[in-house]
């Protein structure tokens, strides 16, 4: 072969290697979603990055109850309707994101025109007007919905997180809220999601509520486990524990919040540390071990993962702020030796 030939082909092969991406790489494994905000897909490199990299996205505040129906009859669809067009125009599926959480929620359906608090059946009606119009206004590119979020508790007697729904319905919110969305779309794939999924006693209560639920009904397709770590935990055998707890029990597992923070916080309490720590050679050396330990153990399940999504595209925008260096891009959209060893260069 001629060195000019040798050269060209040795240049195609590298512009074929830059074109592969996360989902091009575990495409045999999962789907690799992303979740976004309206500032993301106004960006052409940021843009150019979603395409290349991911095949699903979520909004990471866009569609939760709160900022989308405020109050009763007012719906704020423009931040949602941007993301979900994108994903139209690129041929990107979604996750929804989520239906009923105890924050960011619309906290108006807990009461009445006059401030006083209504009955549970009152707020079951607004309750499935709000999750059937929204899944009916995305239903052609929604393929996956967290219904319920974050309704076990950390800690304590009661398995059950003590919120205003709790407090109002019990557990019967969550399998109301499951079997409005059912109606609203049968070929949506329904997930519980929450975080400190691994935690022993957490990942029990959650296994032993989605047990309850399916055993009666409730239609529970699938577990979300948020995936808000650090560069220590979870361990190997920690995550894989909790994978083979929820494997038999549901349809679909997603990996729903990824990000790997470099200190030892972790969960997806709103209260944490900015902080974070300089990113010296052996940090960035646990973020790449653990991010590898993370992918193999998920690829051993692979047959039951159908997705896993960052929570955030980079830095910059990590709700975690880029001092936690969470993400396999920086602020400058530039790959981290994370990314390089998920991807095999």
């Amino acid at each position: 072969m001629k060195k000019g030939t040798l050269l060209l082909l040795m240049f195609a092969l590298a512009l074929q290697g830059q074109a592969q991406g996360l989902k091009d790489v575990f495409k045999k494994d999962f789907l690799m979603g992303v979740s976004l905000n309206p500032r993301n897909v106004r960006n052409a490199a940021e843009q150019d990055l979603i395409r290349k990299e991911f095949n699903s996205v979520t909004c990471e505040n866009a569609m939760k109850p709160g900022p989308l129906h405020p109050s009763p009859g007012v719906w704020k669809w423009e931040e949602a309707d941007r993301i979900a067009n994108f994903c139209r125009e690129n041929g990107i599926k979604m996750r929804g994101h989520c239906l009923v959480w105890h924050n960011q929620f619309a906290d108006w359906m807990f009461y009445d025109e006059s401030g006083n608090p209504v009955d549970k059946e009152t707020f079951y009606v607004r309750l499935k007007d709000h999750i059937q119009t929204v899944m009916n206004r995305y239903k052609d590119v929604i393929y996956a919905w967290d219904v319920v979020n974050e309704a076990m508790s950390d800690g304590g007697d009661n398995p059950y997180r003590n919120s205003k729904l709790y407090q109002l319905c019990g557990d019967e919110f969550i399998a109301k809220a499951f079997q409005f969305a059912r109606e609203a779309d049968p070929n949506a794939i329904l997930f519980y999601n929450d975080y400190n999924e691994c935690d022993r006693r957490k990942s029990r209560n959650i296994y032993n509520m989605v047990l309850k639920m399916r055993a009666n009904g409730v239609p529970i397709d699938g577990i979300g486990m948020q995936g808000h770590y650090n560069i220590y935990k979870p361990t190997v055998e920690e995550l894989d524990a909790a994978l083979a707890l929820y494997a038999p029990l549901v349809e679909h597992i997603h990996v729903t919040e990824l990000d790997v923070r470099v200190n030892q916080e972790m969960g997806g309490q709103l209260r944490f540390s900015t902080d974070g720590a300089a990113l010296s050679d052996s940090i960035q050396a646990l973020h790449t071990q653990q991010y590898e330990r993370l992918f193999k153990t998920f690829q051993k399940y692979g047959d039951k993962i159908d997705c896993v999504t960052f929570w955030n595209l980079h830095d910059g925008c990590s709700w975690l702020g880029e001092r936690n260096h969470p993400l396999l891009f920086d602020k400058n959209l530039q790959p981290k030796p994370a990314y390089y060893r998920l991807v095999g260069k």
